[in-house]
């Protein structure tokens, strides 16, 4: 068994605080409270010490698809992630036909029971056609319980979370079919108004998709669903920090009216995220991804991102002024929490997994942890 680590002198970010010049003491695959005597010393002085990311909604990486890859090409996808600070990640499908969906799901869960997968998120088949973005509109269906049924059976206890427009025929009953399983009722790809935005809230949808994105914009007669999710206390708001998705105003806005405890950064990647530009298949969608920016070779809407959580972190520092604090809330404890998991991850106290990043001065990503483990070693460059 390894020595028990001790990563001193950097600022380390707790739920209660940031700690100057603090130390983690990690033992084995958890973080302790007491270092022995022989316990490895790893000096991190001018380093910033945060909790191991946590991406609820991610579809690959690396090249490798989530959605359509092999067993080989998923766990690329994960290491490919873990490299840019993910310890805990959602494999998130895109809409398909109901059977491949179902297959799909078989093959995801055998990757959450051996704990390299935190969940599934199915995203379609039951969406708007109105705001459907990168997915395929012949294979959109209205939610309907039966259906939304057969995939959380597929998932064999590991559906986590469910987009939906709640709007639809069966929306209402979905949502309700879902939070009575422990499965998180997901508004997105939504064209619903403000109150049947309410509606949907009031029958235990607890998470909005990809908040702004695939969905009406806020008006000052029409509020429609931004105003409804941002204003609820019972939701947390997905957003996407890469630029390109949203402005930067508006993520203040969102930060604004729900409070970085309501936030949840994620990724919502494609396979070229940690790989390139390039042509890529989306489900049955082909993608030209240029600079960085993932787009429909047909129709050129915007199809997922390239984003991955080390550049959502960093961006939200230096440029969007947000307090360090708050990030750690927006990346890790509150996706931690909304998957039932803020026992072990999502903060660096005793008792939880030893899931950490190591940030240089300026917040560049220079190591990340995951059970006790270096998956990049600070100490190597």
């Amino acid at each position: 068994m390894a020595p028990s680590k001790v990563l001193a002198g950097a600022r380390v970010v707790l739920p209660t605080g940031t700690v100057p010049e603090g130390r983690v003491i990690v033992d084995g695959a958890r973080i302790s409270g007491s270092a022995p005597a022989d316990a490895d010393v790893v000096d991190l002085s001018g380093h910033w010490l945060v909790p191991g990311f946590v991406d609820i909604h991610n579809h690959g990486g690396g090249g490798a698809s989530f959605t359509s890859g092999t067993v080989e090409d998923v766990l690329k996808g994960i290491h490919t992630h873990r490299l840019h600070g993910t310890t805990t990640v959602v494999a998130s499908t895109v809409t398909g036909d109901m059977d491949g969906l179902a297959q799909r799901a078989g093959l995801l869960s055998e990757l959450a029971e051996q704990g390299d997968l935190a969940g599934i998120h199915f995203e379609g088949p039951f969406i708007s056609p109105c705001r459907k973005g990168a997915h395929s509109e012949e294979l959109l269906r209205d939610p309907d319980p039966a259906d939304v049924r057969k995939l959380i059976d597929a998932a064999r206890g590991h559906a986590r979370m469910v987009t939906l427009a709640t709007e639809l025929p069966g929306g209402l009953d979905s949502v309700r079919l879902l939070a009575e399983h422990g499965v998180i009722a997901a508004i997105g790809h939504t064209d619903a108004t403000y109150e049947q935005t309410q509606a949907a809230i009031d029958a235990g949808a607890t998470v909005a998709t990809h908040l702004f994105n695939a969905m009406p914009p806020l008006g000052h007669r029409a509020p429609g669903p931004i105003a409804a999710l941002l204003e609820d206390e019972r939701v947390t708001v997905e957003l996407i920090n890469d630029g390109t998705h949203l402005h930067p105003a508006s993520l203040e806005l969102a930060f604004h009216h729900a409070g970085a405890d309501r936030v949840a950064f994620i990724t919502d990647a494609m396979d070229a995220a940690g790989f390139g530009d390039g042509r890529y298949m989306l489900g049955p969608l082909e993608v030209e991804v240029a600079d960085g920016v993932a787009r429909l070779v047909e129709g050129g809407s915007i199809a997922g991102s390239t984003l991955t959580l080390d550049r959502a972190f960093q961006r939200a520092v230096t440029v969007d002024r947000l307090p360090v604090d708050d990030v750690v809330e927006a990346i890790s404890a509150n996706p931690a929490r909304l998957l039932g998991l803020y026992d072990r991850k999502g903060s660096l106290e005793p008792g939880k997994d030893a899931d950490l990043v190591v940030l240089d001065a300026d917040f560049a990503l220079k190591g990340v942890m995951r059970g006790g483990a270096w998956v990049v070693d600070p100490q190597l460059g």
